[in-house]
């Protein structure tokens, strides 16, 4: 099978003394993953030495004229399967930082709780999974468990890396230029983020809440909850059913003349 890379695309850290989070990305696409980690608010981070994502090739360790990394499934069957010896070999070869995380339909589902983990975890590594799948000797022998982004079939574990990569390095203390904001958005506190308007204040003759626009920032921050509770029970209710719904939040959305979906009204 030919290949899409000729070499690693291991980026060297922009300092010496990179005190950063360390992202180790095993692929056989290890150039354009490094492409991806280089756009907007990743490259700026990288740049700055608060994220350190090295791309690694996968056929690192290959000898042969196509550097195959994948061969035919025992006992027949469709597609071909990632070998353990290349990727055993790519992996031992650079010790990346632990754990190693395998791109996996069955693994972890992938959320913001465990994007907040692997961000103060001090570094990690993911597998992207090629093909019909892995030799299983890779799944119970290599990694260290497996992750998932959701109940959806992708060729390879590339675009579901740069996903994981992206939400965890967001929450990176300096990634974000307002440190507030990874804070206050969807998940963060069990619940979707409230809903937003900008510039003009009327348009088409929608207008944005009188609210937002009184000053009163005190005002506006309980607006914001009280319509954070609604939207999620609206959208999400899976969400609120396991935050919960208190008295304080009751007299919040009653201060503002709200209610919530009737499913969500009672406990």
């Amino acid at each position: 099978m030919a290949s899409s890379n000729s070499g690693s695309a291991q980026r060297t850290p922009a300092r010496d003394t990179v005190a950063g989070l360390r992202i180790d990305l095993f692929s056989i696409f290890p150039a354009e993953l490094d492409a991806m980690c280089d756009l907007s608010i990743l490259g700026r981070a990288r740049e700055r030495g608060l994220l350190d994502i090295r791309c690694r090739d996968l056929r690192l360790a290959t000898t042969d004229a196509h550097r195959t990394v994948d061969g035919a499934p025992f006992g027949g069957g469709p597609g071909m399967i990632l070998m353990p010896e290349p990727v055993f070999v790519a992996v031992e070869t650079v010790a990346p930082p632990r754990p190693l995380l395998l791109l996996d339909a069955g693994g972890r589902r992938f959320d913001q709780a465990m994007a907040a983990e692997l961000a103060a975890s001090g570094g990690f590594s993911l597998l992207c999974g090629r093909y019909e799948g892995v030799d299983e000797r890779i799944r119970t022998e290599l990694v260290d468990g497996s992750l998932s982004i959701g109940d959806v079939v992708l060729a390879g574990g590339e675009f579901a890396a740069m996903a994981v990569v992206e939400a965890v390095g967001r929450l990176v203390p300096g990634v974000l230029g307002n440190e507030a904001s990874s804070a206050d958005e969807s998940f963060a506190a069990g619940l979707l983020e409230y809903p937003q308007w900008t510039r003009p204040a009327s348009f088409r003759g929608l207008d944005a809440p009188e609210v937002l626009r009184s000053g009163d920032h005190a005002r506006v921050g309980r607006w914001r909850l009280a319509m954070a509770l609604v939207r999620t029970a609206a959208e999400r209710p899976d969400l609120l059913a396991a935050r919960g719904v208190s008295e304080a939040d009751r007299e919040l959305l009653a201060e503002f003349g709200l209610e919530l979906p009737l499913r969500q009204s009672a406990d």
